[in-house]
């Protein structure tokens, strides 16, 4: 048997191109999981990869490694998904590891430090005027009053109190909620 016949080498290879050359997550590498699953070596029709990418989608979890696991569990069982997720996934985890040695060798540079000294100023005044951008936006729909009040009211539950932003954001999202429903319930019933 030829090495380029064996399905342990197809799965590694196919596994390995893709999880290189997929970047931008799950939709980008779908294709290139399609071509070789479909295109290059046959193991499924276009009807079977359809369905089972159908199903990917359904569960949870990311769906290139979902799709990899399938492939190789419906070509070599149990062993063929692990060698196949691994070899999905040990590209990226490589580079990860190699990219996260060089900025913690590099992040005592003294040039790194001041590249990142010149950025963070930056950093800074994006965000404030992203914040002053959504103040605006929240005067023009609640009013400077109640806008100011709830500003406040972010600044003394986020500061003061340390309440966790996650826990802010879905307060202030249930109010909203609340908020508009009521006011369309007064619109409607002020124009009937």
């Amino acid at each position: 048997m030829n090495n380029k016949d064996n399905p342990y080498i197809q799965l590694a290879v196919a596994m390995c191109r893709t999880g290189i050359l997929g970047y931008g997550g799950g939709p980008s590498v779908i294709p290139l999981i399609r071509h070789d699953a479909v295109t290059r070596y046959g193991w499924l029709t276009d009807d079977e990869f359809g369905e089972t990418l159908a199903i990917a989608n359904a569960l949870p979890g990311p769906i290139a490694t979902k799709m990899a696991a399938y492939l190789g569990y419906k070509l070599k069982g149990v062993r063929g998904a692990i060698l196949s997720v691994l070899a999905h996934i040990l590209p990226s985890g490589i580079a990860m590891i190699a990219l996260l040695s060089a900025v913690n060798y590099l992040s005592g540079s003294k040039v790194v430090g001041g590249m990142i000294a010149a950025v963070s100023p930056v950093i800074a005044v994006m965000l404030g005027l992203m914040a002053y951008e959504f103040a605006q936006k929240a005067f023009k729909g609640l009013g400077k009053r109640i806008g100011s009040a709830f500003l406040l009211l972010a600044l003394v539950l986020l500061e003061v109190l340390h309440i966790h932003p996650a826990i802010v954001i879905v307060l202030f999202l249930g109010y909203g909620t609340v908020h508009y429903r009521i006011l369309a319930k007064k619109q409607k019933g002020g124009t009937a």
